[in-house]
């Protein structure tokens, strides 16, 4: 049996420490605080917001929440983000994606402040990351790297291979890793004998969208399998983009879903918000 990589525990932790270093920024004076805009009805996002609300009441971060219609014009919500850009009571702001289409997701993400873009998903953090500065990195690849080594999985010299380019996810999650030190290859729609690039990985990070595509064949003997894929079946249970079950038997470790990936996304964002203080 693989050791299972308890996403639950580790964001746990992260979060307590997270509420210590809180706790003393109050004594200073400093009170964190995160804005959160939702436009629109879609209920995987509103639970997504409701779980950042919680996080924030547990860590002890002041959170703004402003819930707009559907029909919201793409200039009100440049306006209102640009007021919070100016409001220095506020430390973080999220946009919370996917909007309407009316709307320029694009175009929302660049008005943001890079001093508050706690999703990391301004270019100028993406810039930062990729040559190695100082700056919020994107939620789900840090908590993936978190935990990898809050496991005692050692990444330096090892090599990794990430299925999957988003800007979200891959991309970033590559730079991550290059910056731990692994040889990283990234694997999309367009690569050749994908289970032969797979089978030389000692870290597979699978971010794929197809669900529970990734099976024993294209895990190597002791592999790591980090699965970042959320997907429900028709009996409303949640699984990933790995077929756990299958994948089980040939790694050494390996992320359960729910419970591995999704957890960390959530104490990483709390943790760009007491970042955010600092920068």
């Amino acid at each position: 049996m693989p050791y299972i990589i308890d996403g639950k525990k580790i964001s746990a932790e992260i979060k307590d420490e997270l509420k210590v270093k809180v706790s003393e920024l109050n004594k200073e004076g400093i009170n964190p605080c995160l804005a959160v805009i939702l436009v629109g009805d879609d209920p995987a996002s509103h639970v997504y917001v409701n779980n950042k609300k919680k996080a924030c009441e547990y860590i002890g971060i002041k959170s703004l929440s402003y819930e707009l219609p559907e029909d919201t014009k793409e200039e009100e919500l440049i306006e209102l983000v640009e007021k919070l850009n100016k409001d220095d009571s506020v430390n973080g702001i999220l946009v919370q994606l996917p909007l309407p289409k009316q709307i320029d997701e694009d175009k929302i993400i660049k008005t943001i402040d890079p001093y508050k873009d706690v999703d990391g998903f301004h270019p100028m953090s993406v810039g930062a990351l990729s040559i190695g500065q100082k700056g919020f990195v994107s939620c789900t690849p840090a908590g993936i790297v978190q935990l990898l080594k809050r496991s005692n999985i050692d990444i330096d010299g090892k090599e990794c291979v990430i299925i999957g380019r988003s800007n979200i996810v891959g991309k970033p999650m590559s730079m991550l890793m290059i910056r731990e030190n692994a040889t990283v290859t990234v694997c999309h729609s367009h690569t050749k004998d994908l289970k032969e690039v797979c089978n030389r990985a000692d870290i597979l990070i699978v971010a794929i969208g197809k669900r529970e595509m990734i099976d024993e064949s294209y895990v190597k003997d002791g592999a790591v399998v980090i699965d970042v894929g959320m997907h429900r079946k028709e009996d409303g249970h949640l699984c990933g983009d790995v077929n756990y079950e299958s994948a089980s038997k040939k790694a050494s470790a390996i992320t359960p879903v729910p419970g591995g990936v999704g957890p960390m996304t959530i104490a990483m964002l709390m943790y760009n918000c007491v970042k955010a203080v600092e920068l």
